[in-house]
């Protein structure tokens, strides 16, 4: 009998639970992380030809849903974190056949460490292969779902900075730092819906197997649950593309208010400016430049100016 790797997982069905078995011949389910050559040896030995992670990453159709004998492969995108930790978006696949299910992937989606322990409780039970890929899938769409939330309140947060009084201050700083977390939000949104595009049709494919005979009810379930989180998908992403105009207009109204100030002060300094040029001239005949008074009344001209400037564009509310 062979016995599992350390990296790769497998689980029987004993009392209605799934617990860890390392006996792979008498696995319900087994899970394969970064699969080795030896990993692939012992599976191509059960019947399972694993793909390699660039088939899992071709984009065609007939490369993500196929089957290879009594072996149906199914290959759906996942958010999960990378071996560094980071949230990354890639493939996994689903190997089903009617006495065994094998999953392939290279990160760590969430409910792939979660669902061993309560497949028990899940609406399709964990008594066959069918049920734990559509008990599987179900985690999956329920992770789907916490994220989309996620999403939401991080949309909250920023919007309501955007859109809150304006003592709060909306510095440029701020809304620079916004419109990069709605940036990270619509990347990220773009991922799930991937997700949520490719799992419903693993389901469809899935659905109609004689394998799944008697559980077309939840596959069909499942799917209106994606369905409804499409639609929740494209709201947020609605959601999405008014917050970052609105945090782009505030931007460009912050930038506005700069230049206007500038301009402001640069036309304030305009008379003053055109007065000292013209006694700053060396012609001979400047009748001022011999009189006493001559210095303090181009001051008080130079100074009334700016002050006249300034008053005219207060009561034409420029400031």
């Amino acid at each position: 009998m062979q016995k599992a790797d350390p990296m790769l997982k497998a689980y029987q069905n004993r009392q209605g639970k799934l617990v860890a078995t390392e006996m792979l011949e008498q696995a319900l389910w087994i899970d394969l992380l970064a699969p080795t050559p030896d990993e692939v040896a012992q599976l191509a030995s059960l019947g399972f030809d694993l793909p390699s992670q660039a088939d899992m990453d071709e984009i065609e159709l007939s490369n993500r849903l196929y089957h290879d004998g009594d072996v149906h492969v199914m290959t759906i995108m996942v958010p999960g974190q990378s071996a560094d930790g980071r949230r990354v978006s890639a493939p996994l696949s689903f190997m089903l056949t009617p006495a065994r299910l094998v999953t392939v992937r290279f990160h760590s989606p969430r409910p792939f460490e979660t669902f061993a322990a309560k497949a028990d409780h899940t609406t399709a039970g964990c008594d066959s292969a069918a049920t734990v890929f559509l008990g599987l899938t179900e985690e999956i769409i329920a992770r789907l779902a916490d994220h989309l939330e996620e999403v939401g309140r991080g949309l909250d947060a920023v919007t309501g900075a955007i859109y809150g009084p304006e003592d709060a201050g909306r510095s440029p700083d701020m809304l620079q730092l916004g419109l990069q977390k709605l940036g990270r939000e619509g990347e990220f949104l773009s991922k799930l819906r991937l997700a949520l595009l490719t799992l419903g049709r693993a389901i469809g494919y899935a659905q109609p197997l004689p394998m799944m005979r008697g559980h077309g009810k939840l596959a069909t379930s499942l799917l209106r649950d994606l369905q409804s989180l499409e639609v929740h998908t494209d709201f947020l992403a609605q959601r999405l593309s008014q917050a970052s105009d609105a945090t782009l207009g505030m931007i460009d109204l912050a930038q506005n208010a700069t230049v206007r100030i500038i301009s402001v002060v640069s036309a304030l300094f305009l008379p003053p400016t055109l007065i000292a040029s013209i006694y700053g001239m060396n012609f001979k005949n400047m009748p001022e430049l011999e009189q006493s008074w001559g210095y303090p009344a181009a001051i008080g001209v130079m100074l009334a100016s700016a002050i006249g400037t300034w008053a005219y564009f207060k009561w034409r509310k420029w400031l």
